[in-house]
């Protein structure tokens, strides 16, 4: 019996090739089209949500740090008072760097300071004493920045400095020029109110919380004596203002030959309010590190810094204030606030020495000679130079002054042949006169003999 071999059908495609070609592309058109409502022109949330969602995220992160903190505590010893203070052997090796030096027999040094003592040295009272307000500190304030301003406007500096920031080593390579095109410094000032001082750690941890959680201060605890804890002044800020910064730039598309494609884009930011929590202390010089007096501030985290960002893409077709670009543009200058300024990263300024000298003082009746011009140099450059044209013209004045004196006194002098000359007739009775020859009648000259 012959056996007959059937091939398999092939099955038939539902859809031709053009067909799967036209809906493959409508599929990527969707695609394109979804993502540019919702990703490039979707809805922004509201600037309440996100300030939420921004403050719980860095609450986290500090309550996150303190908790670190507090387990490395509790997994170190605490020193005792011999390792706190070890008495040093006579004969033990000292660094090179750190001889002693003899102190002055004649400077008595004062008493070791806590901040329990300064404070009961102050009348101030952590637990009781009542916020203030800080009218004074603002009107200086203000007329610092007012200032400000107004050097700002004499110059292009700050101009020319933000241009050469912009164009630095750090601009990525699809990046054309940076071009400011608008810069506005505000009107308003800042409202510093609300100002308290709170005994923290050496590592910025409050020390007025009682073991039951109650806000209490004992000045007379270990913590309040140890190495390190200072006192912090902690001040509420607030500005609402219109600081406007607006660039222009080309994004650059190098791929896959340079200068394929250029975008033009402008971008103008806006901080319209800032409002938050500044903290400010000092910390002690040390001699044996040779380290100054330093200043440190920072914010706490539960600050709000609202923005106004608008924004210009493209050359002919414009897309205006795209929200997608106005988020990431907010949460960048976000991230770089918190890592510089927001706790617990701070600031740290280290402090001239407020000792008076001579060289800085200013002002009185005594002109600006020798040691003071040579202190000149603590005033601006427009000031030392109009102080030392101020002191040419002066002794110029002076110059010219002494010179007319002389010519006045030569002019109204005698000869010198004549001033001791013998008078004549001193036994007529006309004592101390004589006639010139060839003189006028009646004309005669007195001189004193």
């Amino acid at each position: 019996m012959a056996t007959t071999e059937i091939c398999p059908m092939k099955p038939e495609p539902t859809l031709s090739f053009t067909q799967g070609l036209i809906v493959g592309q409508i599929s990527v058109v969707l695609l394109i089209a979804a993502f540019i409502k919702f990703f490039i022109f979707g809805d922004a949330p509201s600037p309440e949500i996100t300030a939420t969602i921004r403050a719980a995220e860095r609450r986290s992160r500090t309550l996150s740090h303190r908790q670190s903190l507090l387990t490395l505590r509790s997994a170190t010893p605490a020193p005792t008072d011999r390792q706190q203070h070890p008495h040093p052997h006579p004969h033990q090796h000292q660094q090179p760097g750190t001889l002693n030096k003899k102190k002055s027999s004649i400077l008595r040094s004062p008493p070791t300071l806590t901040i329990g003592s300064i404070l009961n040295k102050t009348y101030y009272n952590v637990d009781s004493h009542q916020p203030e307000s800080l009218d004074w500190f603002n009107v200086l304030i203000a007329q610092t920045i007012a200032q400000f301003r107004s050097d700002a406007q004499q110059d292009d500096a700050i101009l020319t400095s933000l241009t050469k920031a912009l164009n630095g080593t750090s601009r990525p390579d699809f990046l054309d020029e940076i071009k400011v095109t608008e810069l506005t410094l505000g009107e308003d000032f800042p409202i510093f109110s609300n100002c308290r001082i709170i005994p923290v750690d050496e590592d910025g941890l409050s020390l007025n919380t009682g073991p039951g959680g109650e806000k209490r201060f004992d000045a007379n605890s270990m913590r309040a004596k140890q190495e390190g804890s200072r006192l912090q002044a902690r001040m509420d800020v607030d500005l609402s203002d219109m600081i406007t910064l607006a660039l222009e730039t080309k994004i650059l598309l190098n791929y896959p030959k340079r200068l394929t494609a250029v975008l033009p884009v402008a971008l103008a930011v806006s901080v319209v309010r800032f409002s938050g929590t500044l903290s400010i202390s000092f910390i002690p010089s040390n001699q044996s590190q040779s380290t100054p007096t330093m200043m440190t501030f920072s914010f706490l985290d539960d600050y709000r810094l609202d923005f106004s960002v608008r924004s210009l893409v493209g050359s002919r077709s414009r897309l205006q204030d795209v929200p997608k670009i106005a988020q990431l543009v907010e949460s960048r200058l976000h991230r770089w606030f918190d890592e510089r300024a927001v706790e617990p990263r701070f600031q740290e300024i280290a402090l001239p020495s407020l000792w008076p000298r001579k060289r800085n003082t200013r002002g009185g009746d005594d002109p600006l000679d020798g040691s003071g011009s040579s202190g000149s140099g603590s005033a601006g450059k427009g000031k030392g130079r109009e102080i030392a044209k101020e002191l040419k013209l002066e002794e110029a004045r002076r110059e010219l002054k002494a010179e007319t004196a002389a010519g006045m006194r030569h002019e109204l002098s005698p000869p010198e042949n004549l001033r001791y000359r013998r008078a004549r007739g001193r036994g007529d009775g006309s004592e101390g006169s004589f006639s010139m020859p060839g003189s006028l009648p009646d004309m005669a000259l007195n001189l004193p003999t």
